[in-house]
């Protein structure tokens, strides 16, 4: 197979969500379908050991959630899909921003009692701002919920983007007994079942038989309802899809395994396979002949055994190769990979190569940071992975003397990995995590236990704000950086932070150094 067809057959895309919409769940579903796991796991009761298959942390088995994105592969009926499944809990947002800058589109799950979740719109914004194809799923439709128009306007309303139902749901709750699939003209009878897929029944929506199957009243409300849906919306248009000017809808229920079938069915017809991407230098086309990648994820401890980091690079352009060498281009120096792999979330294989659009783990021994740019040997610099300015901070000290070194390392790897930012006070050389949630502090103190065997206790402080600073003018800088002495901060890649603890003084040092530009996030 040549590069183009290869490129043709790929499709990498997040699926995101505020928590608990069952975005993990959708996940497991289209594994079973691409035959990657025989049993779908029960991802919310802790009793059930078998935890969902992308939730690999300890952390997130207990908590039913997810906090870090993690990234699968399976083939499906002559298509390589890459998915990944991110965080919905806002204090793992930036995770979810940086994988958004390596997929090619995205599936948004809705839970169609809550509707759209302030999260939801979060996530929304970024894919609309990198102009993002999406896709929406309504999970849950086995539950009572909202009436599928008003969930319909609220979509377009709160995700500012035009709308076109694909399947349509027939009642809902117990009274729930299909969708008709608008895409495929036909009718998906529902049969509440973790394990097995659905019956297709091809029907003429006017005909008799459609009586038969779901009743006379039922069928009375489909046809009305599908009247209207047709009258309302305009034809589908995948072009519109791809320009993310519509979002086609599709109705279901994850945890029975209803309507992802349909879902999955229909988005590899449509959904984009991988596309150019903006380098500062310039744009960089899948089809260029030589190598370019860039990491936007660094894990650590996989393998708990292992005590190793994992670099995830998205595959730009080019073909990659295993063993043959590649420019780091931050440091300047050629590396060679001897095992880069593909996951199955925690289970992952050694692969000899791999093509645009695939994301790969290459074993990292400290030599990479998020945003790093791999190529054959051309200069290149991928932009779009920005960190945050943090909005919560606290002291980490050390509980355990006799566990400085652990400490050290621990703070290190999962600073690198994005978890969190660390900043060192000037002041005081004391070390400061800020987080955007109150989450993080627990995860960290939880891995730091659990993986690098080190107790840290947190230390309260009052902060409102880190910002990057910068000016043309050194004398200003300098002046600036004595006068706020004690609010001075360096981030890990020594840059200066000013730490303000109040929104009225950071007002007032803006008003005071016109010479200086605050940032308020790392890329600038």
């Amino acid at each position: 197979m040549d590069i183009k067809e290869e490129i043709g057959r790929r499709r990498t895309f997040a699926i995101i969500s505020h928590p608990d919409a069952g975005k993990t769940t959708l996940t497991e579903k289209l594994l079973l379908f691409g035959g990657q796991i025989q049993v779908a796991g029960a991802v919310k009761s802790n009793k059930i050991k078998k935890s969902a298959t992308s939730d690999w942390m300890e952390i997130e088995k207990q908590r039913g959630i997810s906090v870090t994105t993690s990234v699968m592969e399976f083939d499906y009926e002559g298509y390589k899909i890459n998915i990944l499944d991110t965080p919905g809990h806002q204090d793992f947002a930036e995770d979810t921003f940086r994988t958004l800058t390596a997929v090619d589109s995205v599936i948004i799950v809705v839970d169609s009692a809550k509707g759209v979740e302030t999260q939801t719109r979060k996530l929304m914004s970024v894919c609309r701002m990198r102009n993002t194809p999406v896709i929406v799923f309504v999970n849950k439709m086995d539950r009572e919920g909202r009436d599928p128009f008003e969930l319909l306007d609220e979509l377009e309303s709160e995700l500012q983007i035009s709308v076109r139902p694909l399947s349509w749901p027939i009642d809902q709750g117990a009274r729930f007994k299909g969708v008709y699939n608008i895409y495929e003209k036909k009718l998906d009878l529902f049969t509440p079942n973790k394990q097995r897929v659905t019956e297709k029944v091809e029907v003429d929506i006017d005909s008799e038989q459609l009586d038969a199957n779901i009743g006379k009243e039922q069928a009375d409300r489909l046809r009305t309802d599908l009247e209207f849906v047709n009258g309302v919306y305009p034809e589908f248009d995948v072009d519109e899809y791809l320009n993310a000017l519509v979002a086609p809808v599709f109705f279901g229920s994850a945890l029975n395994n209803f309507g992802v079938q349909e879902l999955l069915d229909c988005f590899v017809k449509i959904a984009p396979s991988p596309r150019p991407v903006q380098a500062v230098e310039r744009v960089v086309a899948p089809e260029d002949p030589k190598f370019t990648g860039f990491i936007f994820k660094i894990t650590a401890n996989i393998d708990p055994n292992h005590r190793s980091c994992v670099a995830f690079c998205k595959i730009c352009s080019g073909k990659f190769e295993r063993n043959a060498p590649y420019r780091h281009i931050r440091l300047g120096k050629d590396m060679r990979f001897s095992s880069p792999t593909q996951f199955m979330a925690q289970r992952k294989s050694t692969i000899d190569e791999a093509y645009p659009g695939d994301i790969i783990g290459l074993p990292d021994t400290g030599n990479f940071k998020i945003g790093d740019t791999l190529t054959e040997g051309e200069l290149l610099h991928f932009k779009g992975l920005p960190s945050f300015s943090p909005e919560m901070f606290k002291y980490i000290e050390n509980a355990d003397p006799m566990k400085t070194k652990q400490l050290a390392k621990g703070i290190d790897q999962l600073m690198g990995e994005g978890v969190a930012q660390l900043f060192v006070n000037q002041h005081n050389g004391r070390k400061l995590i800020g987080t955007v949630g109150q989450l993080q502090f627990e995860v960290i103190q939880y891995r730091l236990e659990n993986e690098y065997n080190a107790k840290c206790r947190w230390e309260p402080v009052s902060l409102y704000k880190a910002c990057w600073i910068e000016s043309d003018d050194p004398q200003e800088l300098e002046n600036f950086k004595r006068r706020k002495y004690q609010y001075m901060a360096k981030d890990i890649e020594g840059r200066d932070v000013f730490l303000a603890d109040s929104s009225y003084v950071l007002q007032m040092a803006q008003n005071d150094f016109k010479g200086i530009r605050f940032h308020f996030t790392s890329e600038f």
